[in-house]
């Protein structure tokens, strides 16, 4: 008997160490695609990723006491909801969880009593197909494009709150 994925709020002092693991874990393969491990996930520390998950609102994927899956995001002044760093492990990928954790952020702040978020904004590496296909097929549209480096240009997209 198989176990179901269940969605919730991230425990800042209970998930953070789950979290930051399985940020290392996810982020090998966009190092390797990029060819620079000195991205800023692979390098956030616990107390970085604590007070990350402190100034806004994170929600985890689990599988049984495993978390498998992750998304962070932080409401701007203007109405913006910053989204970063949804990640699904290696082994969980391709079944639905990083659509279903992006829904639940969305979902949170477009319920949050005020002030409402008026769109979704996140960015990802150019070449990061699986994760732009994924992030289109949602509904984000490209805005912009941001050269950071001479292998990476990042990937800036947005959708109008619902």
């Amino acid at each position: 008997m198989g176990m179901s994925v269940t969605i919730s709020a991230a425990d800042v002092t209970q998930d953070a160490e789950s979290i930051l693991k399985l940020q290392y874990l996810c982020y090998q393969r966009e190092a390797e695609i990029y060819q620079d491990w000195s991205i800023e996930p692979l390098t956030q520390s616990l107390d970085a990723l604590r007070a990350e998950l402190t100034e806004g609102r994170a929600f985890v994927a689990r599988l049984g006491d495993e978390v498998v899956a992750s998304v962070r995001g932080r409401l701007d002044e203007d109405g913006t909801v910053r989204i970063a760093k949804l990640i699904v492990h290696p082994r969980m990928q391709r079944h639905g969880i990083g659509g279903r954790l992006l829904d639940a952020i969305e979902r949170h702040y477009a319920e949050e009593p005020a002030p409402a978020a008026k769109r979704f904004q996140l960015f990802t590496g150019h070449r990061s197909e699986g994760n732009l296909r994924l992030y289109r097929s949602k509904g984000y549209a490209q805005v912009g494009t941001r050269e950071v480096g001479p292998r990476l240009t990042l990937v800036t997209l947005e959708k109008a709150a619902a």
